[in-house]
């Protein structure tokens, strides 16, 4: 069985939107990227930080899931990052209201001896330095290396996110990101430089627009299925990521043509995780859930065109 390695956070969120607002809940990106990924059977890993503040129901859902929490520490005196944000009418934009990074601040990453030889490492949104220490313990090349980031990154440690994309397969951004990290505003001008940094393959996330992905000249489009209500549009790109992810792991083909698929996949459950607040929606996500909507997604894009065969002047 192919086995995945997830590196990222397992957190707390406070969320504020036009909707409604929560207390401290389950959140963080291995979070998300780990319930999607548990939807294909395959064998995962986390590897994080908590605090003792975390609680053993948490662990216990993950665990639940097939995620492996072996990699997920425990700093019994310290306390677990938390975020909170409020998010504007349109549900695109949001301000950070509290970020307290705690365990996360020194988080020094050990991959479970029995995943260092991971066919497909998936490298949350962390410090770069993080992301590459985890490389730097595996034992075996993996198959596949996906990474995300965000522009954070890019402003304080620009050097070492280079260094890190230089060694991966994929990586996956949204528009601004990838913009900012080329200094182009054409999408197609971007992804071309992003592959000149090393990746084989990009994935530009456009959110409720959907994702574009490229490998050399090559392009593909898949749309965001337009949805009745979004209560919560947290944690949808590390859930888009882990279907991505957790597909490729399971189907272990990583040409383009499989990321296409991959693709529809990673779309297909974020759709699922903006329906209610933080992971609920994920946590009880049925694979006939996601079989119905996938073909929602089918026949939301399939379609026969004809082509005029008369001459034009």
């Amino acid at each position: 069985m192919s086995k995945l390695l997830i590196v990222g956070t397992v957190a707390f969120d406070a969320i504020e939107t036009p909707f409604g607002k929560t207390d401290k809940i389950l959140g963080g990106a291995a979070t998300f990227i780990g319930l999607a990924a548990s939807q294909f059977n395959i064998d995962t890993a986390a590897v994080s930080v908590v605090g003792g503040d975390f609680p053993q129901e948490y662990l216990d859902l993950l665990s639940k899931k097939n995620i492996n929490i072996s990699g997920i520490e425990i700093i019994k005196e310290g306390k677990t990052f938390f975020w909170s944000g409020r998010y504007h009418n349109d549900m695109n934009t949001r301000d950070t209201l509290v970020t307290e990074l705690n365990t996360l601040a020194n988080f020094n990453p050990v991959v479970p001896e029995n995943y260092s030889n991971a066919q497909v490492v998936m490298l949350g949104n962390l410090h770069p330095l993080v992301q590459t220490s985890v490389l730097n313990q595996m034992t075996t090349k993996p198959k596949l290396v996906i990474l995300d980031t965000m522009n954070f990154w890019m402003d304080c440690a620009l050097d070492d996110l280079l260094n890190i994309i230089k060694r991966i397969d994929v990586i996956t951004i949204n528009d601004e990101e990838a913009r900012q990290l080329t200094g182009e505003y054409s999408l197609v001008v971007a992804a071309r430089k992003i592959h000149k940094m090393g990746p084989k393959y990009v994935v530009i996330k456009k959110g409720e627009h959907g994702a574009l992905l490229f490998h050399n000249d090559s392009m593909f489009y898949a749309p965001a299925l337009p949805l009745e209500e979004v209560f919560d549009p947290t944690g949808a790109g590390d859930t888009f990521a882990g279907g991505f992810a957790g597909y490729l792991a399971k189907t272990q083909d990583y040409s383009f043509e499989n990321m296409k698929n991959a693709v529809i996949y990673g779309s297909t459950l974020a759709s699922f995780c903006v329906e209610k607040f933080g992971t609920e929606r994920m946590q009880k996500l049925s694979q006939d859930d996601v079989a119905y909507r996938l073909k929602e997604f089918e026949q939301l894009t399939q379609f026969n065109i004809e082509l005029s065969q008369k001459n034009t002047v």
